[in-house]
């Protein structure tokens, strides 16, 4: 009688991690969908982001001249415009993929301001949904 509840037990356990097994599949799977979709969506919108950022960088070009104040402050603007170029730039030519191990790359390099960055726009972010909740 212990002999036939044990080898239930065993079957019902191996019938319950064959499930289990399955279920860890079906998910990995979804997930793995879920990230190609999302890879895609991102390489379909690089150039649009790409556009927009050199859209802002010359607008802020043109305005750089005409802002009050010493040369110091076009300075400043012409340098924003510069570094919006060259990521706009950046995103043209690298797909979602290249970003997301220069990102990892970064984040190794330079644990400590990764982390605080982390902290801020998680921040930052739950003061948005915070203030949209209201």
């Amino acid at each position: 009688m212990t002999d036939k509840l044990g080898n239930t037990v065993m079957e019902e356990a191996a019938l319950v991690g064959g499930k289990l097994s399955e279920t860890a599949m079906q998910v990995k799977d979804k997930l793995t969908d879920f990230g190609r979709t999302a890879t895609s969506k991102i390489d379909e919108n690089r150039d649009a982001a790409a556009s927009g950022l050199q859209k802002a960088a010359s607008a802020l070009h043109d305005r750089a001249e005409n802002l009050p104040g010493v040369d110091t402050v076009s300075n400043l603007a012409h340098d924003a415009a510069n570094k919006l170029t060259a990521t706009a730039d950046y995103v043209r030519e690298h797909d979602a993929n290249r970003m997301m191990a220069d990102v990892e790359t970064l984040v190794k390099n330079n644990p400590g301001p990764s982390l605080l960055a982390a902290v801020v726009v998680g921040f930052l972010a739950g003061r948005a949904f915070s203030n949209n909740m209201e």
